[in-house]
């Protein structure tokens, strides 16, 4: 294969029969040349990511930029919506796993979001066989044979496939254009766009996706240059692809207006992605004392710095012509405990009325059990309408301190906070290097942002020096007690990878600096 390589790419990883069906001469060609012309912009907008955190820790407070106000007060909006992406009152999110996907698919959900982000292990064996399920999936030819002889295959009814690349700062090591690793989001979306963009509009969709971890308009603007150079590539007519972006960062929070006029031709919405926002509250304000969270548990969607961003989302969509979709539920139902079950389905109608109720347009949720609850929930607010953009909310009015403002009144940092944070992500962490990144822990369905919380509270409670409810001060001491003990409770060092993932969580907490993810020397222990 080496041989009918373009010129300046190589593979480094394994040359699978797999990898040799998707990483054809035209494929890597097309993906090649999509990093060649975006990818020094890229690192332009990572390396800009360095700075303003410099700055903040520095004492600046973000807040709206000065020099977009005119696209705040301007009249545009985003294209029509396509008929396939009207109606996304529930949404399902899951890896390109071939049984999960079939599964998410048949589920109920007006959307499925194949992940090849947070909560993919971006395994090469992984990621490759993700792109092969999403093509199969749209050519309706997936399935999937059980040990026990059970087929799964697709319903004759599906959920639109929306995609969620990886994000900007993450690159693909197992191929190499010109000798530098090639952009994980671009070979993500280049891939799927090359095997695909054509035959989803053949049958009436179009290639849609999610835009994770987005800290400026101009990472957006990126993004829409992506989406030009590759619809003009392929010959596939501009605005063909849609987009919903994740509003998963607090700089993110400040600039979603911009965000969305940046891919005005080509936006579906934006999205209030809950845990990923709360791990960006930790990370941006990580050096302040002023700015500690308390227990992950006590950082709700009902804590003022939460509902702001997620108020003055539904605002901006539903004024732009956009969805705006809710976060996830993650609860997974105890079919050996209905009374667990009982009270968590509780809890996510409540979430969910208060979603819906502040005009949301849809949902997530992490386990097709939860559909038809959420599906009940927004028929009420829906009847017989695909979403609710008529609600303007123009009673919302959000100041940026009310963004930035993350403390959380009345909050504590306890033991068992802190226990359950190491417990969580000591299992996550081992989960993902064992290949995979959707991980059911304590009846919830964890992804990567949930040890980034995990592991960034750790790092900032001991940074700080700061109390437990008892008084006792958060120290390395502590920590590394707690880790003991954790592991002990889990089987030990011995048991699977979790002497590597004890490693990384030390790397992780004990840190003089912030690692910004944890996925960054995590990726150096796949394979």
């Amino acid at each position: 294969m080496t041989e009918s390589l373009p010129a300046g790419v190589e593979i480094v990883g394994p040359v699978s029969e797999q990898v040799e069906e998707v990483l054809t001469y035209d494929a890597l060609a097309f993906v090649a040349d999509l990093h060649r012309a975006l990818n020094p912009r890229r690192q332009e907008l990572l390396a800009a990511r360095t700075e303003r955190q410099t700055a903040m820790d520095n004492g600046l407070t973000p807040g709206f930029l000065e020099e977009t106000a005119a696209i705040r007060a301007g009249d545009w909006q985003v294209a029509p919506t396509p008929a396939d992406l009207n109606d996304r009152r529930v949404e399902i999110t899951g890896p390109t796993e071939r049984k999960m996907m079939i599964n998410a698919l048949n589920s109920g959900a007006k959307v499925f979001m194949a992940d090849f982000e947070d909560a993919l292990s971006p395994t090469w064996e992984n990621v490759i066989a993700g792109q092969i399920n999403c093509s199969d999936a749209i050519r309706r030819t997936i399935e999937f044979q059980n040990p026990d002889g059970k087929t799964y295959t697709l319903n004759e009814e599906i959920a639109t496939l929306l995609v969620r690349p990886r994000g900007w700062h993450l690159n693909e090591k197992n191929v190499l254009v010109d000798d530098e690793e090639i952009s994980g989001s671009l070979f993500d979306f280049g891939l799927y766009m090359f095997r695909n963009g054509a035959e989803l509009l053949a049958r009436g969709s179009g290639p849609y996706f999610y835009l994770p971890k987005l800290e400026s308009h101009l990472e957006a603007r990126l993004w829409n240059d992506a989406f030009v150079m590759a619809q003009d590539k392929l010959g596939i007519p501009q605005g063909s692809i849609r987009a919903t972006v994740l509003v998963e960062t607090i700089l993110g929070a400040l600039e979603m207006e911009e965000i969305l006029y940046e891919i005005r031709d080509h936006a579906a919405g934006l999205n209030a992605g809950r845990w990923d926002y709360i791990f960006s509250a930790i990370k941006k304000f990580a050096r302040s004392e002023e700015m500690i969270l308390p227990d992950r548990a006590q950082v709700t969607m009902t804590v003022p710095f939460m509902r702001a961003y997620t108020e003055l989302m539904v605002r901006t969509c539903h004024q732009r012509g956009a969805h705006a979709i809710g976060g996830m539920a993650a609860f997974i139902p105890n079919r050996r405990d209905p009374e667990v079950t009982e009270i968590a389905l509780a809890k996510v109608r409540e979430d969910k009325l208060r979603e819906f109720g502040d005009g949301c347009d849809g949902t997530w949720v992490a386990h097709p059990d939860l559909v038809p609850t959420v599906l009940e929930v927004a028929d009420k607010f829906f009847g017989d309408k695909p979403n609710q953009k008529e609600r303007m909310r123009e009673d919302v009015s959000v100041e940026a301190g009310e963004i930035t403002d993350v403390g959380v009144p009345g909050g504590t940092i306890t033991e068992a906070g802190l226990r359950t944070n190491v417990n969580v992500a000591l299992q996550y962490i081992n989960s993902w290097l064992n290949g995979n990144g959707a991980a059911a822990i304590h009846n919830l369905m964890e992804d990567a942002a949930t040890a980034e919380i995990s592991r960034s509270q750790i790092w900032q409670w001991i940074h700080h020096n700061a109390a437990l409810d008892d008084g006792r001060p958060v120290t390395r001491e502590l920590y590394q007690q707690i880790m003991a003990e954790e592991l002990d409770r889990l089987g030990g060092r011995e048991t699977s990878r979790y002497a590597d993932a004890a490693a990384l969580m030390d790397l992780l907490c004990l840190s003089d600096e912030f690692i910004d993810f944890l996925t960054l020397p995590a990726y150096n222990y796949l394979d």
